[in-house]
């Protein structure tokens, strides 16, 4: 358990090594990762896309759990847990035909054209940050990136500015980072002074926060445009809908899964951008011919091919996030082994995306094998495959190639030789104490900045020396 939680991407590694496609973290089983649930016989990986997709496409029998994981509360719970059960629940936590209903309720906020009415925001919201950078100072993209996504996550989710809520926003960032706090798992006590109990005030702050929000919309009886606008209107044909628990649910999830895997794909784009000369050059001379340094409208996003594959390469390489989780509802057989009810299956989406026999060179970032490649959803795993395929998925697309065709054009972030870059594995795959870079004017100096580069995410991807 201390190797898996030190370095998952490493430990996985060495179990697929020495056992194969499916590994258990521990023989005889005993182990309890993630599960909500208080029964859990063991924990097993698996990764490649056979077994990802018989995961992925059996509903019946693969379900999803609250992300608080061990720390949701099942029996005796207290005041102050109660917020818990509807914290990172939504789509998370129903199964079966409730997922569907709660999918299809959702769907219309995710709709084309509402996902495309929060384009000028994301444009807005781009040029006041990128207004406050000057060449010639260092800065941490993994931090400004992260302040990006909440400020568009806070206005098309909840349709607030961040910093204007009351610090939901920055209770929601807390919370997330102290439920994969080692401490707040370990000693799950209630008391002053210990991370756990920090961290049920924080949850019953977001509590707070959303049924204040939820309460203001339901009164106005108005559509803001934001997503929560939209949940609080959405019903079934028999004119049911969502409880205040359900939205403050799906509100959390949403908020957790829209906002950090986007930062972690902006920043490890840019990163990977800063050590390829050759394809950051050819990137600007797409977005310079195409929008002559001006922001990008709707039409031209769907009109810059290397953008996209430059994404979608750096997303294969360094997936955001970079497994996914199973219960096991019903006895089952997952490659030629039985599995109990309650067993937990971590799906490693980053050690397939390296495999050979899908990727040729598959530690080399090469945005041009995918003019040619296609790759089904469980081959290329970013947004997961099957029922539960991100609902989010052209939103967060939206979201980073808005970003990065109006950043690339004004500045050249510029790697500081020397730095260490280790990756940091929790739910997302972060770099490890941020990402410090030099922001420099356009001037196509690429060369400056590749190579010189320490630290384990060297591992991960061919990187210049």
């Amino acid at each position: 358990m201390l190797q898996l939680v030190r370095d998952p991407i490493d430990y996985m590694g060495r179990l697929f090594k020495t056992y194969g496609r499916i590994a258990s973290l521990a023989a005889g089983g005993g182990t309890r990762t993630f599960s909500s649930w208080p029964d859990c016989p063991g924990t097993i990986f698996i990764y490649g896309p056979e077994l990802l997709r018989e995961v992925g496409t059996q509903h019946a029998v693969y379900h999803r759990a609250a992300l608080s994981g061990v720390l949701y509360p099942t029996e005796k719970i207290t005041p102050r847990q109660q917020p818990l059960l509807n914290y990172g629940t939504g789509l998370f936590t129903v199964n079966d035909d409730e997922h569907r209903r709660h999918r299809r309720l959702l769907m219309p906020a995710f709709h084309k054209k509402r996902i495309e009415a929060y384009h000028a925001d994301m444009v807005n919201i781009t040029q006041e940050i990128l207004e406050r950078w000057r060449p010639g100072e260092r800065r941490d993209i993994h931090a400004e990136m992260t302040l990006f996504t909440l400020r568009v996550v806070m206005k098309t989710l909840f349709g607030v500015e961040a910093g204007g809520d009351d610090g939901l926003g920055e209770a929601l960032q807390e919370s997330l980072r102290r439920l994969i706090a080692p401490d707040t798992v370990l000693f799950p006590y209630d008391l002053p002074g210990l991370p756990y109990h920090r961290f049920l005030d924080v949850v019953g702050k977001i509590n707070r926060g959303i049924q204040g929000i939820v309460a203001r919309k339901r009164a106005r009886r108005v559509d803001d445009g934001d997503v929560l606008s939209m949940l609080l209107q959405t019903q079934d044909d028999d004119g049911s809908g969502l409880t205040e628990s359900d939205v403050i649910g799906h509100a959390g999830v949403i908020f957790a899964a829209g906002h950090e895997t986007s930062t972690n794909a902006l920043t490890w784009t840019l990163f990977l951008l800063s050590q390829h000369p050759r394809f950051a050059a050819d990137l600007l001379t797409e977005l310079d011919d195409l929008l002559h340094g001006q922001p990008p409208t709707l039409e031209q996003l769907s009109n810059v091919p290397l953008l996209e594959y430059t994404l979608k390469e750096s997303m294969r390489l360094l997936p955001p996030l970079p497994w996914n989780t199973r219960l096991v509802a019903q006895p089952t057989e997952l490659g030629g082994y039985p599995l109990p009810v309650g067993a937990e299956v971590i799906t490693s989406i980053y050690h397939t995306h390296h495999l050979p026999d899908l990727y040729e060179q598959p530690e080399i970032f090469n945005p041009y094998r995918w003019v040619t490649l296609e790759r089904d959803a469980f081959e290329y795993h970013t947004f997961g495959g099957g029922p539960r395929m991100c609902i989010g998925a052209a939103f967060a697309m939206l979201e980073v190639k808005t970003m990065l065709a109006m950043l690339l054009q004004r500045y050249r972030l510029q790697f500081i030789r020397g730095t260490k870059v280790d990756r940091f594995v929790s739910i997302t795959l972060t770099p490890k104490g941020g990402l410090p870079m030099l922001v420099q004017k356009q001037d196509r100096q690429f060369e400056q900045g590749a190579g010189g580069m320490r630290g384990n995410v060297r591992e991960m991807v061919t990187l210049p020396n």
